[in-house]
């Protein structure tokens, strides 16, 4: 009798694995001064955490992550009634749609709430703003209840509401978390698809991370509609920085909101 893995604990884990392997990928690319959105020298100055803190914090989010992610998929078990049935590609391709725009909605909300509360920023959201200049690994670092609120419970209703399977799940959260870990990359790589496919990108992110954009570009991690429909957006340009690298610049400054 072969050793089989559950969808559910594949669901779980899977994009765990991902997070860390594709974060992997970035340190190794760190070296890549040419395409930079921050000198390494920024980085080590302006960033008020040290990186083995925040690897102890993406774990302690990831570790409440998996747990409820256990709980709901055993809550939400059908006991193998829906198994064999194969759900056409326009089935999951709509799924997928309605995930993303769940989460891109779970999230853009919650977090400009973090922002313009002045306790909830203060004591919690201000931790993930702890780095200045966003690096792979540091995607995930946040407050564990900013983790719970933002991430883990936004997860679960773009599962819940999409209808998806805890196969699909597998797919889909493995796609998010590659497209956040690459949202907080900090490298502009040529020949990137998420730079091609989505205007919210490693450049849009880094603006939200610096001061000027501080209550601006909320959305995340997929669109950038809800910015554009609500008066958060902010244009930005890719420039050439003496020395190496780029520097996201903004095209003007907005008015606070």
């Amino acid at each position: 009798m072969g050793f089989e893995v559950s969808d559910e604990l594949l669901g779980t884990f899977v994009p765990v694995l991902i997070y860390w392997v594709y974060s992997g990928i970035y340190v190794l690319l760190d070296s890549f001064e040419n395409y930079r959105l921050h000198t390494r020298k920024d980085e080590d100055e302006k960033n008020l955490v040290s990186k083995r803190t925040v690897v102890k914090g993406v774990l302690l989010q990831q570790t409440i992550q998996a747990i409820v992610a256990i709980i709901l998929f055993k809550v939400t078990g059908d006991d193998g009634a829906t198994a064999g049935v194969k759900p056409s590609f326009i089935h999951l391709a709509r799924q997928f749609v309605t995930a993303m725009l769940v989460l891109d909605t779970w999230q853009y909300f919650m977090h400009r709430y973090m922002h313009h509360n002045k306790f909830l920023y203060k004591h919690i959201h201000s931790q993930h703003h702890r780095l200045v200049v966003p690096y792979a690994f540091g995607a995930l670092y946040n407050h564990p209840i900013e983790g719970l609120l933002l991430d883990t419970i936004g997860g679960a209703l773009s599962f819940l509401l999409s209808g998806m399977s805890p196969r699909a799940s597998i797919f889909f959260f493995s796609f998010a978390t590659i497209k956040t870990v690459d949202d907080h990359c900090g490298l502009w790589l040529p020949g990137n698809l998420f730079h091609v496919l989505f205007r919210n990108n490693t450049a849009y992110h880094d603006v939200h991370h610096q001061l000027y954009g501080n209550k601006y570009n909320f959305a995340q991690p997929f669109f950038v509609m809800w910015d554009r429909i609500l008066g958060t957006y902010m244009p930005y340009t890719l420039e050439k920085r003496t020395g190496g690298g780029f520097e996201v610049r903004p095209v003007k400054e907005g008015k606070e909101n």
